[in-house]
């Protein structure tokens, strides 16, 4: 048995519902003595997300080009024993992709018991604007709001009031007793109100349980078992890698800007990574202006930012000269390979695709 448990924190949400802003808006509120660590899992294989913790100075652990709560539960369990062998932290907060399922990461939790490890809270972040959009064609977003212990409605002062209205029936229809919370614009959340709450779900006696464990995993098996995020999100990914002067079609903020604009947010849901860009007020001190900026991008739903990289880049992504590195989520994208493609003037070697099976 291990002296110290952490407790685990576990959020959940479909693709662009803003858990990493809620996450970080989370911890500005938290003691400065008081240890967290991210656990990440990101869909791709371009960790935007974990870059923008990174600049957050958060220690931050990395899954990538898998779903959390299939391929890659093995990992996690590796990832929450380095993390606590590592940082010892007060928390671990885990951040899954839009497509992970619940109970398996809850059920691999709880199977750890001994390692030091307990689940507090299972919190599901939804996207007030596009909710009644996504959960029409995706059943793990249905799961996420069934399954949890807090639901956190974010966006929602960019909605009517009647639209409003209508969010919260439809979110009321999958999930009556769950507490729904409205999160601030900068996505701050009280820890009071996230941390020990102690949850009751997924315990490994209900996995033991005919009646429940053969729901859930009906439900999982209805829905692509293990392949189940191949079922509901196109991926293409664009890599531009070079040394020198940005050397992509889009370098400059306003033609990378007039891109993200004609991106339909019926089909794209997701559009994130890292570009190069040369005409930012970062560049202006550089002794070398002409080589760019690299930026952090964060599209989701016809809304995005774009975050210069301040921090030390002497590691991985200079070794890589990185120009571009784009993943872009969604359905019915087969159209938009080849307008992605040329925009950046990429060639065929850097734009990968993968098709969702419906």
């Amino acid at each position: 048995m291990h002296d110290k448990t952490v407790p685990i924190t576990v959020f959940t949400g479909f693709l662009g519902s803003g858990k990493t802003t809620v996450i970080l808006g989370l911890l500005k509120d938290l003691p400065t003595d008081y240890k967290v660590c991210l656990l990440k899992n990101e869909f791709g294989d371009v960790a935007v997300d974990s870059e923008l913790a990174k600049e957050g100075n958060i220690e931050v652990q990395e899954m990538l080009n898998g779903c959390m709560c299939c391929v890659l539960i093995g990992q996690m369990k590796l990832g929450l024993l380095e993390i606590k062998e590592k940082y010892n932290p007060d928390r671990i907060i885990i951040e899954t992709s839009g497509s992970a399922f619940p109970a398996p990461i809850a059920w691999q939790i709880r199977q750890m018991k001994d390692d030091g490890f307990v689940l507090d809270s299972i919190v599901t972040v939804i996207d007030c604007v596009n909710f009644e959009g996504y959960e029409d064609v995706s059943y793990t977003a249905k799961l996420q709001a069934q399954y949890t212990d807090l639901i956190l409605l974010n966006k929602h002062e960019l909605v009517s009031e009647r639209d409003m209205d209508r969010v919260i029936d439809r979110v009321n229809d999958l999930n009556t007793d769950t507490p729904k919370v409205l999160c601030h614009k900068d996505g701050g959340v009280s820890p009071d109100l996230m941390f020990g709450i102690d949850t009751k779900l997924f315990q490994l006696e209900q996995q033991q349980h005919p009646d429940h464990s053969d729901k859930v995993n009906k439900e999982h098996a209805e829905n692509g078992g293990h392949d189940h995020h191949d079922n509901e999100v196109d991926l293409v990914q664009v890599l531009i890698s070079g040394d020198g002067k940005a050397a992509h079609a889009l370098s400059s903020r306003p033609k990378f800007e007039a891109f993200l604009k004609i991106l339909d947010k019926e089909s794209v849901y997701r559009l994130k990574g890292l570009v190069r860009l040369t005409d930012l007020e970062a560049d202006s001190s550089s002794d070398q202006p002409s080589e760019g900026t690299l930026c952090i991008v964060n599209h989701a739903f016809g809304r995005w930012t774009i975050t210069p990289i301040e921090r030390d880049l002497s590691g991985e992504l200079d070794k890589q000269h990185v120009q571009v590195k784009i993943t872009t989520m969604g359905i019915g994208l087969y159209g938009y390979k080849t307008k992605i493609q040329e925009a950046f003037g990429a060639s065929d070697s850097e734009v990968t695709s993968h098709w969702a099976h419906r």
